[in-house]
């Protein structure tokens, strides 16, 4: 059987920003041009759900209904022929057993794969960079240290600018020079309190940081989970 045959089909629900879907959606064909070279392209099924709708959801703490929005666009990519699912975000993740139950293809979980790729590079403890949930909240953090991987955060009081640069710069491709030297400056701090490695822990945070950066050595999530798809898909 050709490598085109024995493809496995790729099921993204994206839309979490429109941002991070691109990054996810450019990665995977990339990634399968390196692999695999000439005119080879990635099988996907991709929906996106309205962002707006999410965040206004988030904000009113209605998780259950996210949980539906969510499950709803999944169960859809399942329909389309996907053979396994990937969340193009980090912060929704909060409802992925919910996703999961609802379709029954496998759900790739990002933790999963973040915790496996530390554990490779012997990093037991690490930083998170992400959204305010992302960051507060066990749903990550706890599947993290079942693995055995510790998670360190910055200040609780850092934890809103963070978001708002997230969710007003960052969401909409705006890049700014002085929140990135203020998220350095954080990163410094988490290397002080004993984190081993970063983890960007939002897509969007990998448009602002990466190694080249800091030099805690970082561990971006997004790309783990893409080069976990294509390990999948490809296999």
């Amino acid at each position: 059987m050709d490598t085109a045959q024995s493809m496995q089909t790729i099921g993204l629900v994206g839309g979490m920003s429109w941002e991070s879907s691109l990054v996810y959606y450019r990665d995977l064909n990339t990634g399968v041009q390196v692999r695999l070279g000439g005119l080879s392209s990635p099988k996907l099924v991709l929906s996106t759900v309205d962002f707006a709708e999410i965040t206004d959801l988030e904000g009113g703490e209605r998780w259950d209904q996210i949980g539906r929005l969510l499950a709803d666009a999944a169960t859809g990519v399942e329909r389309a022929g996907a053979d396994f699912l990937v969340l193009c975000t980090t912060t929704f993740h909060k409802v992925a057993d919910e996703v999961e139950a609802a379709v029954s293809i496998p759900l790739l979980h990002l933790a999963d794969v973040v915790a496996e790729a530390c554990l490779a590079q012997g990093a037991t403890t690490v930083g998170l960079i992400g959204t305010k949930v992302a960051m507060e909240d066990g749903f990550f953090v706890d599947r993290l240290a079942r693995h055995g991987v510790q998670v360190v955060v910055p200040p609780a009081e850092d934890h809103g600018w963070i978001n708002d640069a997230i969710y007003s710069e960052l969401v909409h491709g705006e890049v700014k020079d002085t929140t990135r030297r203020r998220v350095v400056g954080l990163v410094d701090d988490l290397w002080d309190r004993g984190a081993q490695g970063l983890l960007l822990g939002c897509t969007e945070i990998e448009l602002l940081i990466d190694q080249s950066d800091v030099d805690l050595p970082v561990f971006p999530c997004t790309t783990l989970h893409v080069d976990a798809a294509l390990d999948r898909a490809l296999s």
